[in-house]
C-alpha cells in the first residue's frame, strides 16, 4: 500500500507545486528499492543531473531493460531486477542493447485478460537508448564495466525540428474553439448537461492556453492565490524550480472573474494564508465537478474536445495543449513581435526552438499553390 505524504511546507513555493515533486521522487525512489545496490552512486548521479521527470523516465527505462535481460536473454541468471550483477552489466555488448533497441519497436506481454502488443516510435526508442546510454556511460566513468560500449549503439533516426510541419490553430479556429465553449455549438446532448456547469472553468482554460502558450503541468497547478488582480498578474511555476510572473490582459482577467464568481465552481473562495496540511485542492484554480484539482488528463481531455469542433475533425483528431502552445508561439510571431520576446514568455531554453516557429508562416502553402493555377477561368 502506497504510503500518504503530508507537505510541512516552509518555503514560500506553493502546497501543490511541493506536493508534485514530492511524488515524482516517491515514484523515482520505489523504482530505485527495485533495482541492484550497486548503482546507489548512480541513483544520486541522475537526482543532480536531470529534470525530476527525466529521471523518473530514465529510471523506468532502466526497469525495463533490466527485465527484458532476464526474460529475453541468456546475459543473467538473476530472477528480479534486483538480483541483477555487477558482472552481467560488463558482459552486456553494444550489440546486446542494439538488439533491445529493435525488441523495444513492438513487444507483446501477456496479461490475465489477454496478450497485450505494445509500439514504440523512434522518437520513444530514442528516450530509450538514451537511457540505456547514460546508464552505461555512468558505470564505465565509474569503472564499474571495463569498456565504455555506448559507441556501438545504432542510431535512431528522428525528423529534424524544421522538417516537422507544426501544427496549430488558425486565428479564425481559435474564435470557433472559443465560441463552441461559450456557446455549447458542436457539443452533443450529454456533452451540454456538463456543459452547463463547466463552460465557465473550461473558457477560463483555454483563454490561458491561446494568450500565454502555458505547458499543462503549468496551467493545472496555478492556484487562487496565483493571481493578484490589483496588480493585473499572476505567477506561475515552471521547469527547474523557476518561476514567473505574467501579466493579464482583459480577456484573460474577464474569463478568471467570471469563473472564480460562478456559483458553479465547486469550491469557494481563496483561504486566507496557506491552505491546512494535505488540502492542496482548497487553494486549486481549476476543480473538477468533484471539488478536486482537475488531472492532466481532464485538461487534456477538454481540449482535444473543443479543437476537435474548432477543425471540424472530431474529438479523437483534437489538439493537444502543447499544440495550443505552438498556436501562441506562431500567432505571436505572425503579429511582429520580436522572436526573443516570444521565447521569454514561452520559457524556450534556446532560441532556435523558437525561430521554428517563426519559419511557418501562415498560409505559406497555399499562396504558392495559389501563384500555380493552369485554368484561364480560375
Amino acid at each position: 500500500m502506497p504510503r500518504e505524504l503530508h507537505v510541512h511546507n516552509k518555503s514560500d513555493r506553493p502546497d501543490n507545486v511541493v506536493m508534485k515533486e514530492a511524488l515524482i521522487d516517491e515514484r523515482s525512489e520505489a523504482i530505485q528499492q527495485e533495482l541492484p545496490n550497486f548503482l546507489r552512486g548512480f541513483f544520486v548521479y541522475l537526482k543532480g543531473s536531470v529534470l525530476p521527470m527525466t529521471r523518473l523516465a530514465y529510471l523506468g527505462d532502466i526497469r525495463f531493460f533490466f527485465r527484458y535481460l532476464i526474460e529475453e536473454t541468456d546475459l543473467t541468471a538473476a530472477k528480479g531486477t534486483g538480483d541483477i550483477r555487477q558482472a552481467d552489466l560488463a558482459g552486456v555488448k553494444a550489440v546486446d542493447v542494439n538488439i533491445f533497441l529493435d525488441y523495444c519497436r513492438r513487444y507483446k506481454i501477456e496479461g490475465e485478460k489477454g496478450v497485450y502488443v505494445y509500439s514504440n516510435d523512434n522518437k520513444s526508442l530514442a528516450r530509450k537508448r538514451s537511457s540505456v546510454s547514460v546508464l552505461f556511460k555512468y558505470l564505465y566513468r565509474d569503472e564499474l564495466v571495463p569498456k565504455n560500449i555506448t559507441d556501438g549503439f545504432d542510431p535512431i533516426r528522428l525528423p529534424k525540428p524544421g522538417d516537422r510541419e507544426i501544427k496549430r490553430l488558425e486565428d479564425e479556429e481559435v474564435m470557433a474553439m472559443l465560441d463552441a465553449v461559450t456557446s455549447g455549438t458542436g457539443l452533443s446532448k450529454r456533452e451540454k448537461v456538463f456543459w452547463q456547469r463547466t463552460r465557465l472553468r473550461d473558457r477560463a482554460i483555454l483563454v490561458l492556453f491561446v494568450t500565454y502558450g502555458l505547458r499543462l503541468s503549468e496551467l493545472r497547478e496555478l492556484n487562487l492565490s496565483s493571481f493578484n488582480f490589483g496588480r493585473g498578474e499572476f505567477r506561475i511555476y515552471r521547469k527547474r524550480g523557476k518561476e514567473a510572473t505574467m501579466p493579464l490582459n482583459r480577456t484573460a482577467e474577464r474569463a478568471l472573474r467570471e469563473y472564480i464568481g460562478s456559483e458553479r465552481r465547486p469550491a469557494g473562495e481563496a483561504p486566507e494564508g496557506r491552505p491546512a496540511e494535505g488540502a492542496a485542492d482548497s487553494d486549486a484554480l481549476f476543480l473538477s465537478l468533484r471539488g478536486t484539482r482537475l488531472t492532466e488528463r481532464q485538461i487534456r481531455e477538454l481540449v482535444k474536445k473543443y479543437t476537435g469542433i474548432a477543425l471540424g475533425s472530431g474529438r479523437r483528431a483534437g489538439y493537444s495543449p502543447h499544440k495550443l502552445r505552438a498556436t501562441t508561439a506562431t500567432s505571436l510571431i505572425e503579429r511582429g513581435n520580436s522572436i526573443f520576446d516570444v521565447q521569454e514568455l514561452l520559457n524556450h531554453d534556446n532560441i532556435t526552438t523558437t525561430q521554428l516557429y517563426a519559419a511557418h508562416r501562415r498560409n505559406a502553402k497555399r499562396e504558392l499553390i495559389d501563384d500555380m493555377e493552369w485554368d484561364d477561368e480560375a
